[in-house]
């Protein structure tokens, strides 16, 4: 900050991100710390190139005033980035009550008497702002296709295993149904030779026959 004793200029130097065919703005902050009303007034040595607004004006005591720099859009490119373009503000005590209207090129005159302070600003190009790095498309769906093929081998092994145990459920029923019928098999066989040899009645073989028949169909049922 630029600390005179009528205004205070903050920043000190101008800097502009430079771009190529685009017209780009900066400001600059003046401060009155003082309790009289300051005129002041911005020139440059490129008035072309630039635009200031407002260029001249009045500062009232205790307050502050924002003044804007525009830079025209450029065609080329400085060498080396570096500017030779400066600014100067000259700032002076006005009569209470002023305005811009009462301004006059005679107050900034120093041969007159005024006693006019100048603060020098340079021109500084500096690097336009980055925009933020773009995300990779491909993370995202790099990472979805493992997650989806993890949890759907998860998925897989739960249900082989589910199916695993009702196979072997099903093949311990089969089982136990063959195991009743061979015995009851045996077990008619055995009533059909002690029969033969023990004159067993035949109506007693046929119930032995059908009871067997129906524990095999509930068996195997279950």
């Amino acid at each position: 900050m630029s600390s005179g004793e009528l205004l205070h200029i903050q920043p000190q130097e101008l800097q502009f991100p430079f771009e190529l065919r685009k017209q780009i703005s900066c400001s600059l902050q003046l401060s009155n710390k003082t309790d009289n009303y300051v005129a002041f007034k911005v020139k440059t040595t490129n008035p072309k190139k630039y635009c200031v607004r407002p260029n001249t004006g009045v500062v009232m005591p205790r307050s502050t005033c924002d003044v804007i720099v525009t830079m025209q859009a450029q065609k080329e490119a400085p060498p080396d980035m570096q500017c030779k373009d400066k600014f100067l503000l000259q700032s002076v005590v006005a009569s209470p009550g002023a305005t811009t209207k009462d301004i006059t090129p005679e107050m900034f005159n120093k041969e007159s008497g005024h006693d006019v302070e100048e603060c020098k600003l340079r021109v500084v190009y500096v690097a336009p702002p980055q925009p933020p790095s773009p995300v990779r498309e491909g993370s995202d769906e790099d990472s979805s296709p493992r997650a989806s093929v993890s949890e759907n081998g998860h998925s897989s092994a739960a249900e082989f295993t589910g199916a695993s145990k009702a196979f072997n459920e099903r093949g311990e029923h089969q089982d136990a149904s063959f195991e009743a019928r061979a015995l009851i098999s045996k077990e008619l066989l055995r009533r059909d030779a002690g029969r033969s040899r023990g004159g067993v009645p035949f109506i007693y073989v046929v119930l032995v026959g059908i009871i067997g028949l129906i524990l095999g169909f509930l068996l195997k049922r279950t």
